[in-house]
């Protein structure tokens, strides 16, 4: 049996949405969680659906604009129903599915806090859909993030209750939600009762989805920069003086520390990095290639920015990244939808908020964009100099193996990412800062989370393409020195990273191949993490404890 993540409200981690949502880990729902949720559940139906009962918003009022409008106990179902299929208003392509599986299970966390008063057969039929792998077709655009994620919600609340326009991914295929249900033998139908929809569709749910998924892809996307980095560095034998630890104490930001530490590991028994190497011939320089020059060369001193400021630029990637991840950490394990109820000592109390305003992500997404956005920029540049003649140290133009001319090389797999950081320049504009009045102006402050998340989860994507582009055209120039420079051994993180890409990806030596699926295979290594950890392997962690640093 597969992991299983119990969901209590308070302590699931970002890891295990991930887990769900790509790797298909099954869920629970633990159960002091379903006994509050229960007894919870019967004190309402008992004291606050008759008659008499004091208007309460959205469980005997209508929402938004209509929340004096007292709803009768007879319809309150109707009502509930209705909500779901007018707030389905989505647009666009629908989301990938594992967007939609982390939206879902982030919804029954929110719920298993015991704060919504939803039945706990809502919470038991989102499992059943997550461990039967039946995954509602969602609309990704279309939400503002203020009264939560309507459009997204109401789309998988729809799916949820098997209604019949709703669509679901199960099996490989797409199907009607009903149909789906019925193959897992579980009811096609399920009715939504007082708060069941109003809570469902309440909450930057599908926002911290898409939030949780770029966060963590983001970290793992900066280890493999720090790689792509020091292989580069190790290419264009670099001078690696500037990533003394003293020089670091001497404007201690962490995130600079704990990048130059993490070069230092990568780049430890080089001798790559030395004035010798430095002396030695390229193929294809003038004069003999493996000899040292005569009159020697000037010493190095310093490098470019794109190499000489790594700490000072992945490293403020590196602070950002644990700030986004402390809001996504409160966001995951909070309730968001309104009103909240809460225990007292004769039963409960129900308080209207605003924790379905999404703001909080938005910011932090907006900060992410920031981040990865000049992350993904500087190794661009670092793939520039790696092309251009004037400033690789006699690698060869393009780094063309053999027959320049009738072999064109690097260039245009290096303009790509190029093309690739100029689109995320144009995607990093502040989301969070933009808002228009919506919904005859009740919201008359919009956070717009969901774009914002989804845009930066695009962002990351695209970085790690434009890293996978450093990634290659790396490993190119360390296989064209490698000829003249044997006997001056790489640092032992780069040495793992080099061999491992190659074990999938061989140099390009002779003639030009086709240079789309070499790039794809580099990018799906990174993915899938195998060049971080050959690294680890060899050098120990990049992000060690404090102490280490």
């Amino acid at each position: 049996m597969g992991q299983i993540v119990i969901l209590n409200g308070v302590s699931l981690t970002a890891e295990a949405v991930v887990a769900i949502a790509r790797d298909g880990a099954r869920v629970g729902l633990e159960e002091r969680a379903r006994e509050a949720l229960t007894a919870t559940r019967q004190y309402i139906e008992e004291h606050w659906l008759g008659v008499d009962a004091p208007l309460m918003y959205a469980f005997n009022t209508g929402v938004g604009a209509l929340k004096s409008q007292r709803i009768a106990p007879g319809d309150i179902e109707a009502f509930q129903t209705n909500l779901v299929r007018s707030h389905s208003a989505g647009a666009g392509d629908a989301m990938p599915t594992e967007v939609v599986r982390a939206m879902m299970a982030l919804r029954v966390n929110a719920f298993a806090s015991n704060h919504s008063g939803v039945r706990v057969e809502i919470l038991d039929r989102l499992i059943a859909m997550l461990n039967h792998g039946i995954t509602p077709v969602v609309a990704a655009k279309g939400s503002v993030g203020a009264s939560g994620d309507l459009a997204p919600l109401a789309l998988m609340s729809g799916a949820m209750m098997g209604l019949p326009h709703s669509r679901v991914r199960f099996d490989g295929q797409e199907m009607p939600a009903a149909r789906a249900f019925e193959r897992c033998d579980l009811p096609p139908t399920i009715d939504v009762q007082a708060k069941d929809a109003t809570a469902l569709i309440n909450g930057a749910t599908a926002s911290l989805a898409y939030a949780v998924l770029a966060a963590f892809d983001a970290r793992s996307l900066l280890t493999d920069a720090m790689i792509s980095a020091a292989m580069t560095i190790e290419a264009l034998r670099g001078e690696v003086s500037s990533f003394d630890a003293r020089v670091m104490r001497a404007r201690p930001h962490a995130g600079q520390a704990r990048t130059a530490f993490a070069l230092r590991q990568m780049l430890s028994g080089s001798q790559r990095c030395s004035e010798p190497a430095r002396q030695v011939r390229l193929t294809g320089a003038q004069g003999p290639a493996g000899q040292r020059h005569s009159p020697p060369l000037a010493p190095r001193i310093q490098d470019a920015y794109s190499l000489r400021c790594i700490p000072q630029v992945h490293g403020p990637v590196l602070d950002a990244l644990d700030y986004v991840d402390a809001i996504v950490a409160t966001e995951i394990n909070s309730a968001t939808d309104n009103p909240l109820i809460f225990p007292e000592e004769e039963g409960y109390a129900i308080v209207s908020g605003g924790h379905f305003h999404g703001q909080y992500i938005a910011q932090a997404m907006d900060f992410l964009a920031l981040a990865v956005t000049d992350l993904s920029a500087i190794c661009d540049r670092r793939s520039a100099r790696l092309i251009d003649p004037s400033c690789n140290f006699e690698l060869p133009g393009n780094l063309i193996a053999q027959r320049p001319g009738i072999n064109s090389g690097f260039a245009v797999a290096q303009s790509m990412g190029t093309g690739l950081v100029l689109e995320n320049m144009g995607l990093c504009s502040p989301a969070s800062a933009t808002s228009l009045p919506a919904k005859g102006n009740t919201e008359d402050h919009i956070s717009n989370s969901c774009f914002a998340a989804r845009r930066t989860r695009t962002i990351v994507d695209n970085a790690r393409s434009v890293i996978a582009v450093e990634t290659l055209l790396a490993a190119q120039a360390l296989d064209l020195c490698e000829r003249d420079l044997a006997d001056f051994p790489l640092g032992i993180g780069t040495s793992a990273s080099w061999r491992a890409l190659r074990e999938t990806v061989p140099a390009m030596l002779g003639d030009d191949r086709w240079m789309h699926d070499d790039i794809a295979q580099v990018t799906a290594l990174l993915a899938d993490g195998t060049l971080r950890k050959r690294v680890g392997v060899s050098c120990g962690p990049l992000w060690p404890a404090r102490d280490s640093w």
